[in-house]
Order: C-alpha cells, then sequence, then structure tokens
C-alpha cells in the first residue's frame, strides 16, 4: 500500500475543500450573517491539515487500483466530516451525527434530510448545503484530477474508483484532459440552467442553488415544500435539466465533436428515456382525475419521474399520497437509476440492460446448446470482465441492501419506511416514502441507524467497493 500517494490526495482533497468553503463565507458577507464565521473554523482545518500532506508528496510513484479505491473512500469520508462543521459551529444542526449525516447526504448527491424545516437557516448555510450537492455531483476527484500532478497511468485508477458505471473510459488520451472535459460540459450545463431559471423569474440565490441540486442530481431544496411552490415553467425547466443531467456526459462529448449520430445506436440512452416515458404514461393513467387538469397531472407525473429515476429527490406534490401502483413505479425507479457517467445514482441503465441480455443468453444456451454467442452492448462485444463485474456488483448490491434493512429495522420503524429509507439512501435518492416520504425526514432514527445509512449513501455513491474495501483485511497488509 502507497501510503504517501493517499496522504498526498488527502491533502489536496483538504486543501481544495478549504477554497470550497470560501463560497459560503461570500454568501454570508452578501447577505450580511454572522452564522458565516462557522466556516472559518473548517477552512483552517483544512489548511493546517492539507498543506503539509500535499507538500510531503508522494515517496513511490507506484499508484494501482487498490490505492486509488482506498484514497477515494478515505477522501470522501474526510471531505464529510470537515463539511460537517459548520453545520454545527453554526447551531444550525447541533448534533454531529446529524451534521455527518446531511453533509454526506450533500456530498453523495442524496438528498435526504433531518431537517424538518430549512427556511429558517442562514443563506451561507442553506448555499453550502446546496453546493455540496454540485461538488459531488461530478465528483471531486474528477475535478482534482484536472489539476493534480499525478504521472503515468494514475489518474485512471482514481477515476474509475469514483465514476459511476459498470465501464469507465477516457474520451481522449489524456485523463486529465477528459476531466477537463467533462467539468466543462458540467459547468455549462449548470449555467444554461440558471439561465434559463433566472429568465423564468426565479431570484438569483434560488436559481444558485435549485441549479446545484439539479446539476448534482441531489435534492436538497430552500423551500419546505422543494419545488412545488414555483411556477410551471420553473418545474418544467427542472424537469428537464434532472433528465439531462442524468444522461452519460459522453454523449455530449460527441456531440460537441459532432458524432451525434452515434447517439441513435445507443441502447443505454434510448432505454433510458424509453422508461422515462412509459413511467410518465402509466402514472398519469393511475392519477387521472387526481389533478385538476391534464396537464398539471403530467406536469406532476413527469416531474416526480425525473426526480427518482435522476435519483436527484426534488418534489412538487407529496406522491405519498399516489396510487399503490404509482407508489410502486418510483420504488423500480429508485433501483434502476441514471445512465452510466453521469451524476445521478441507482444500479444504473447500463447494467440493468447488460443483466437482461446476460438472462437471454442463458435461454439461448438452453435452448441452442452448442451455439456460440458473443453478448454485445451498444455494436461492440462485452468482455467476461466486464459481465463478471456487473453480477459481482449486483451480488454484492442485494446483500449490502438486505442487511441494511435488517439492521434499520431495529430502530422499530414500519417497513415501508425502513424499506425506502434504505432504498433511498443506497441509491443516493433523498426521500422515500411513509415517514421518510417528501414531506417527512430522516430525524426519526436512531444515531446508530442513520451512521449506518450515511454508509450506504457513500457506498452508493462510490460504486459500493472503494467503501466495502476499507474493512477487507488484506487491503492494510504491508500499509506504510
Amino acid at each position: 500500500m502507497n501510503h504517501s500517494a493517499i496522504t498526498y490526495i488527502l491533502g489536496w482533497i483538504l486543501n481544495f475543500e478549504a477554497g470550497f468553503l470560501l463560497l459560503p463565507c461570500m454568501a454570508a458577507v452578501i447577505y450580511k450573517e454572522s452564522a458565516g464565521w462557522s466556516f472559518a473554523p473548517a477552512i483552517a482545518l483544512c489548511l493546517l491539515a492539507g498543506i503539509p500532506l500535499a507538500l510531503r508528496g508522494m515517496k513511490r510513484k507506484a499508484f494501482h487500483a487498490k490505492e486509488g479505491l482506498v484514497a477515494v473512500a478515505l477522501s470522501w469520508i474526510v471531505l464529510s466530516a470537515v463539511g460537517a462543521v459548520p453545520f454545527v459551529l453554526s447551531g444550525a444542526i447541533p448534533s454531529p451525527v446529524d451534521a455527518f449525516f446531511e453533509t454526506v447526504s450533500g456530498f453523495t448527491t442524496t438528498g435526504a434530510s433531518i431537517l424538518p424545516t430549512v427556511e429558517g437557516l442562514p443563506r451561507c448555510i442553506l448555499f453550502w448545503r446546496s453546493f455540496t450537492h454540485w461538488i459531488g455531483g461530478m465528483g471531486v476527484l474528477v475535478f482534482i484530477l484536472s489539476f493534480l500532478p499525478l504521472t503515468g497511468g494514475y489518474h485512471m485508477n482514481l477515476m474509475k474508483a469514483e465514476s459511476p458505471g459498470p465501464v469507465v473510459g477516457k474520451l481522449v488520451p489524456k485523463v486529465r484532459t477528459t476531466a477537463k472535459i467533462l467539468y466543462g460540459i458540467y459547468v455549462a450545463l449548470t449555467v444554461v440552467e440558471i439561465f434559463l431559471l433566472l429568465l423564468g423569474g426565479m431570484s438569483v440565490f434560488d436559481a444558485l442553488t435549485t441549479a446545484f441540486g439539479t446539476a448534482g442530481t441531489g435534492g436538497f431544496g430552500i423551500k419546505n415544500d422543494s419545488i412545488a411552490g414555483y411556477s410551471p415553467y420553473l418545474q418544467y425547466i427542472v424537469t428537464l435539466f434532472m433528465i439531462l443531467f442524468g444522461v452519460n456526459f459522453n454523449f455530449y462529448f460527441l456531440i460537441l465533436i459532432r458524432r451525434a449520430g452515434q447517439l441513435l445506436r445507443s441502447e443505454e440512452l434510448w432505454t433510458y428515456l424509453g422508461v422515462i416515458a412509459v413511467s410518465i404514461g402509466a402514472i398519469m393513467i393511475n392519477l387521472r382525475g387526481m389533478y385538476a387538469t391534464a396537464e398539471e397531472t403530467f406536469r406532476h407525473a413527469a416531474f416526480q419521474v425525473g426526480s427518482i429515476i435522476t435519483t436527484t429527490g426534488f418534489a412538487t406534490t407529496d406522491f405519498n399520497q399516489w396510487p399503490c401502483f404509482s407508489q410502486a413505479i418510483l420504488v423500480l425507479l429508485m433501483f434502476i437509476g441514471a445512465c452510466a457517467g453521469s451524476t445521478g445514482g441507482g444500479i444504473k441503465v447500463s447494467r440493468i440492460l447488460l443483466l437482461l441480455k446476460s438472462i437471454q443468453q442463458e435461454f439461448h444456451y438452453y435452448l441452442h446448446p452448442r451455439q456460440v454467442r458473443c453478448l454485445r452492448m451498444e455494436g461492440h462485444p462485452v468482455d467476461s470482465g466486464t459481465m463478471r463485474a456487473v453480477h459481482v456488483y449486483l451480488v454484492l448490491y442485494v446483500l449490502l441492501f438486505s442487511s441494511s434493512v435488517l439492521l434499520v429495522s431495529l430502530d422499530g420503524q414500519d417497513l415501508v419506511t425502513t424499506f425506502t429509507a434504505v432504498a433511498a439512501a443506497l441509491n443516493n435518492i433523498g426521500p422515500g416514502l411513509a415517514e421518510v416520504g417528501p414531506t417527512g425526514n430522516f430525524s426519526l432514527f436512531s444515531d446508530p441507524a442513520k451512521l449506518l445509512l450515511s454508509f450506504d449513501m457513500l457506498a452508493g455513491r462510490l460504486e459500493l467497493f472503494p467503501m466495502l474495501l476499507l474493512f477487507f483485511p488484506r487491503t492494510w497488509k504491508r500499509f506504510g
């Protein structure tokens, strides 16, 4: 284990977090809020630990996949722990466990909250709370890879550990350039959304925080009713961009280099859009008569489908009151999730497609035992290593989900609340059903349950393996 490489990366993580924390300080100055002082100790802590670790450098250049997974897992834990400090010091969230839960929920773009109300919080705190979504959406290490002076193939080990999806590839030969392209697209889409929200009459502060939540597919709102109080135009804009941020960012790169024709052959994209369309149609039929007009029914159905499949978690209506069939569709969408390579969570559409193709292939083997068939995705053959990783991921996912439901159930909540709370955490959704629905929150759980759900949020965001590897004894063999 290359200890110096991991501490070097942690040092850079802390230094960049210090820079991120300056933005809510600026918000505090603009709105003349005394709560801004609570960010100063967090900034000092980041710099006091980060600068020495970064200056020490890497004693050994070898940086393999194991170090990448451990570095990513520890980075997100440290990022969340330090990011929770302003919540505690400002008094917005006095409990350290609650503050850690809220911050993990922010960085992992989950959007699950322990706060019963948010409208009384200082704007600098609300800004930081929403900004954590934007930081975590594309991945903080993807951002740092644009600047981190690593050489060789080491960037790729970090990118693979943090990026969502069964396969992570480079858009261009250099990984640092790939990271810059990804963040360039991310920033551009965010800016366009902010402009369109401002065009609809939203205030600058509301537009910024809403765009942060949409871009990161997070879902922290600055209003108690989430997005319900805004105009239909604004709700449609948020719906559109939630769906756009759930698309694989490679597709936007193809558009930029004028190879959009490849999009027409994308199984993942068309499946993603098809699931959205079918879900909206089914829910609209099930909700007929519940809302005043067909337009209102379509708007709420489209918004909630877009919010849940992209794992954003915003809401325009209390879907706890929807019929069981519509709720069942939303729960299924929680598990499907968005596209690989997007800012969304869940199992991912590409994995679902590969699993279905694998099942289909097995049926063919039973019917034609001697026939040789090659499993293909997006027109390309899928190697056995990728399929093995998908199958292992699914088994591990089921085991972690089942174990979490069993342990969280010790809190004594009803099954729907417990089941959907774990589903919301592990899939980075935000709201669940029953007591953790869009009008509820996660404050009813005990501290141990909140810590377990925090672990689930981190595991879900980092594709399970980086977090679980921390508990694997051989990971730490010959550490140093």
